[in-house]
């Protein structure tokens, strides 16, 4: 603990003097606008209050998790192309702790992922340029739909990433996205718990989009995570995370029709202890109206030798189904037929998303599961949403799922 609590300290104070390291880099542009840096700066605070209730198979006792997230934002102005921006976070339980936070030890209840702990969030410099910028520290890393790469906001401890990235656009509607990653600062809080609550490594992250007409583009990918082996957890957890994905995406519109269609290619990499290639496919069909957005999709997450196609920086709560149940790609992989459904009740927001769940390379069905949800922007200050997700299984490998959940949210 004391070990994990240095290296925390030390990595705190590492990323604490990128903003010192970007004047001292320019100071004829910070000696003349130091107050217009700080004057026309900003500050934010942001609560999620959030009650989350859990009754899964398996588990003699129902988890019931009442959670307060608590977020400052301190952003500069911009100064010659400089701007600085500093993010703390907060996650405390309020009540009662009758849930596994994966951190607190209380393994007799369902999992709630929300661990506690106070955290840098963001502490990051940037420099902007014309066409082209440039971002150094602890920030947010959202690709696309976040199916590869994104910040899994959905939880109470956003993942973030230490990294270098660059955002040029050498020509218009071409978009070049590269980020090297030393350290994913994952959901599991500042301190390590069942899981790891950081990943170290050399991790690339490359993404070009090319928006070659109006609504319509396509996007090439390649990402090589290379993670270090964490000692007292298991590879599965640390170092056969480490993967190369290759792939392609095309989204398009045509009045009330839209379509989007992608594919890639995973092996292991660095110092994985597996041995697999795996597929990825997708395709979704949707329509757009005036009070109605629906979409059908169909996607496949293959299996190789025992190992399923893996998406350990996705924002995973966001795909096949809001349970939760596959996280980790099952060894033979998995089929997700899904229907969404978009509409508006007055000024409130309404989802409703129906899966069904079987094997990629078996004849096995893994379930079904039925998402729903309710969203209402009180103001431009205040949400309320109401969100269900039950998970009824067909397999003897998963739990029947039900989980409610209520989130309260103000932003100043």
């Amino acid at each position: 603990m004391f070990a994990t609590t240095r290296t925390y300290l030390r990595r705190s104070a590492v990323c604490a003097t990128l903003p010192l390291l970007t004047i001292w880099l320019a100071p004829t542009a910070y000696a003349s606008d130091w107050s217009t840096l700080v004057s026309d700066g900003k500050a934010s605070v942001d609560f999620r209050y959030r009650f989350e209730f859990v009754n899964q198979d398996g588990f003699d006792k129902d988890a019931e998790a009442s959670t307060l997230r608590s977020r400052l934002t301190l952003e500069s102005a911009e100064v010659s192309g400089i701007s600085l921006l500093m993010e703390f976070d907060n996650v405390t339980s309020i009540g009662g702790d009758d849930y596994n936070s994966t951190e607190n030890g209380n393994t007799q209840y369902p999992v709630v992922a929300d661990p506690e702990g106070t955290d840098f969030n963001q502490f990051w410099a940037r420099y902007t340029m014309e066409q082209a910028s440039g971002t150094l520290g602890r920030q947010r890393i959202l690709h696309g739909t976040q199916r590869f790469v994104g910040g899994v906001a959905w939880r109470q401890n956003e993942q973030t990433y230490d990294s270098f990235r660059v955002l040029w656009e050498p020509l218009q509607g071409l978009d070049f996205d590269y980020s090297f990653v030393n350290q994913v600062n994952r959901i599991f809080g500042p301190n390590d718990g069942a899981n790891p609550a950081e990943l170290e490594g050399k991790t690339h992250l490359l993404r070009l989009d090319y928006a070659f007409a109006e609504k319509h583009q396509l996007t090439g990918y390649y990402y090589h995570l290379d993670f270090d082996d964490i000692a007292f957890y298991a590879p599965d957890k640390s170092v056969n995370l480490s993967s190369a994905t290759m792939g392609a995406e095309y989204s398009g519109s045509w009045r009330w029709l839209a379509f989007n269609a992608a594919c890639a290619r995973q092996e292991d990499a660095g110092d994985s202890q597996l041995n697999y290639q795996a597929e990825y496919y997708r395709a979704e069909l949707g329509g757009n109206w005036e009070r109605l957005n629906a979409k059908l999709g169909y996607e496949v997450l293959a299996g190789d030798n025992g190992v399923g196609f893996a998406t350990p920086l996705a924002t995973l709560h966001m795909f096949q189904g809001w349970a939760d149940q596959f996280l980790s790609t099952p060894g033979d992989g998995i089929e997700d037929i899904y229907l969404q459904l978009n509409g508006k009740a007055g000024p409130v927001k309404l989802m409703a998303v129906y899966h069904d769940f079987a094997a990629e390379s078996s004849s096995e069905d893994f379930g079904t599961e039925l998402n729903l949800s309710a969203t209402w922007p009180v103001n431009d200050n205040f949400t309320t949403q109401l969100t269900y997700a039950g998970f009824d299984s067909d397999s003897e490998r998963f739990s029947d799922v039900d989980k409610v959940w209520l989130t309260l949210q103000l932003k100043l």
